[in-house]
């Protein structure tokens, strides 16, 4: 299929950066400190592997602790593996890949119940089972939650523990992952397995903090890339570093178009955020308030969603998020409601504390209020294509969590399997590496092992870029909005910066910005969470792939796979 195609930045295939003043050597790289990245670590410990844990800020400052609304897993006895599979399906609109689906929801459960004995605690019924709730696209009761609505700090909090109790696990926290180490070999590039990364860790080695880590395999875990937006949900680290370091490093990006706008994302006032959030985070409202009952309305009071799906307020959320961007582009308006108050306060208080906290602080009162929402940027579906094993297409690099393009979730995650992905195929990866790990190779003299190659571009790019993204790629598109955004990428994309974290995060941002805008032009149909304005309706002779690696001359390109 021949791929329409726009003029974007060149992109390089390395970060300026200095040669490494370090080096230590370890088994296994696990970058991220997420779901996926601690129970990979905690997995690869059970197979006698020493594993070094590089997180970029602290252990617990990522997206998972800010997972609301919980874990989908078949427990109940009169729910089934199929039918949480026909539900992800549904809402990944014809491009899951069935094996990977299948793979999620028949491991699911046994995950699940590993995470509950390293001392995850899920919120339970007066009996002792498990509190099950409901969640957009699921037709059954098979979302587990803590803490009424705080079920990623939970899973983070037990993480945490399981890992700071295992001396053999070194966590590296405070550090940026800056490019791929590969070993000499038979590649186009003459460059083979993965070896390690360079990295910046604050107040460590030389001046800079520029070290490297030498090991056997690389797991990224580095979560998602919502920075790339001017409002989401995201916290201020998720500036898409893993996807954009597999690019630089030559790796396959897949369905980078279809980024998930959570519906509702609470409208705070200029100055106001999420409590203990960064000022770039829009509060979440999780869609379990909506599984509780609670309603979309307009400013008028008028439920929208009814006529529009079967499930209403449930639907998936690419289907809600377009019922509530249609209602802002008729009325003018920035924000429509939630309608919770029927549910009283004292059931709100005690199912969503965290939701109820964040209103408050906006002098926002559920139980008497409507709450204002809007659609923010949330998760991204695609990433650094991987096979079931969580094996990108550089040997020795695995990818798992939102910086994975699994096959799981398609046009559009189904709520609440990202925790369970994460899961799911970190256990896979570890299998995997134990299974046959080579010995340690010395990296290839390339620029990252030798420092002064490849460039930055400068931090001030940050702000318009998100602006530009917003505006141009966000939940409505059109050729005409995503030619604008790659008009402004090529521009930002022109300056050179000085290499340092703000540099090195931008040119990162501006990296998976290219991705996005290319397949999102590329691909002229509106099909999950990727709509087109100026193609409506899906097309079948677009269920497939588009696949997208930095080539030669510093050039983003695209060819097009059909289903697996």
């Amino acid at each position: 299929m021949e791929l329409p195609t726009l003029d974007l930045p060149a992109l390089p295939h390395l970060l300026a950066a200095p040669a490494p003043g370090w080096v230590e050597t370890t088994d296994v790289i696990v970058v991220g400190s997420g779901v996926a990245g601690l129970t990979a670590a905690l997995h690869l410990r059970e197979a006698g592997l020493h594993v070094t844990v590089v997180t970029k800020v602290n252990i617990d400052e990522g997206s998972t602790r800010w997972a609301q609304g919980g874990i989908a897993a078949v427990l109940d006895p009169h729910d089934t593996p199929a039918a949480h599979a026909s539900d992800t399906e549904i809402a990944g609109v014809g491009l899951c890949d069935p094996g990977a689906v299948r793979v999620l929801v028949e491991e699911g459960p046994v995950r699940l119940r590993e995470l509950m004995r390293i001392g995850a605690e899920f919120d339970r019924n007066p009996d002792g089972s498990l509190m099950l709730t409901r969640e957009g696209g699921h037709r059954a009761d098979r979302i587990v939650h803590a803490g009424g609505d705080a079920t990623g700090a939970e899973v983070q909090r037990a993480l945490h523990a399981a890992v700071r109790r295992d001396p053999w696990i070194r966590l590296v926290e405070h550090a940026l992952v800056l490019d791929l180490l590969r070993a000499p070999g038979d590649g186009p590039d003459g460059l083979g397995r993965a070896c390690g990364i360079t990295l910046h860790v604050l107040g460590e080695g030389s001046e800079d903090g520029v070290g490297a880590l030498l090991a056997r395999a690389v797991v990224l875990a580095t979560g998602g890339m919502g920075q790339v937006f001017a409002a989401t949900t995201n916290p201020a680290v998720s500036t898409g570093d893993g996807v954009a370091l597999a690019m630089r490093a030559g790796a396959a990006v897949t369905d980078i178009e279809f980024v998930q706008f959570h519906p509702t994302a609470l409208i705070t006032p200029a100055g106001t955020g999420v409590p203990g959030a960064g000022p770039a985070q829009q509060p979440l409202v999780s869609e379990a308030l909506r599984g509780e009952g609670a309603h979309l309305v307009d400013a008028d009071g008028k439920r929208f969603m009814l006529g529009q799906h079967e499930l209403a307020e449930l639907a998936p959320r690419d289907v809600v998020a377009k019922g509530i961007h249609r209602v802002l582009l008729a009325t003018g308006a920035d924000h429509v409601f939630l309608d919770a108050r029927h549910l009283g306060g004292d059931f709100l208080t005690r199912r969503f504390p965290t939701i109820v906290a964040s209103c408050l602080a906006i002098g926002v009162d559920p139980a008497v209020d409507l709450i204002p929402v809007a659609p923010a940027a949330h998760y991204a579906s695609g990433g650094v294509r991987t096979d079931l094993h969580g094996r990108t297409s550089i040997p020795g690099l695995y990818a798992c969590g939102e910086v994975a393009c699994t096959g799981v979730h398609g046009a559009n995650r189904l709520a609440s399997n990202s925790l369970l992905e994460g899961l799911v195929f970190s256990r896979r990866i570890a299998e995997d590496i134990a299974a046959g790990l080579p010995e340690q190779e010395q990296p290839a003299p390339t620029g990252a092992w030798l420092g002064g190659a490849g460039w930055v571009v400068p931090p001030g790019v940050r702000a318009p870029l998100q602006r530009a993204m917003t505006r141009g790629s966000g939940v409505l598109r059109s050729a005409d909005t995503l030619t604008a955004a790659a008009g402004t990428l090529t521009d930002l994309g022109t300056g050179r910066g000085i290499p340092g974290t703000a540099s090195w995060e931008a040119t990162n941002l501006i990296t998976v910005a290219s991705a996005l805008v290319a397949a999102a032009y590329a691909r002229q149909e509106t099909r999950g969470c990727h709509w087109r304005e100026d193609f409506p309706t899906a097309d079948g002779r677009w269920r497939g792939h588009l696949v997208g690696t930095v080539g030669t001359r510093n050039r983003l390109t695209q060819h097009w796979e059909e289903l697996r």
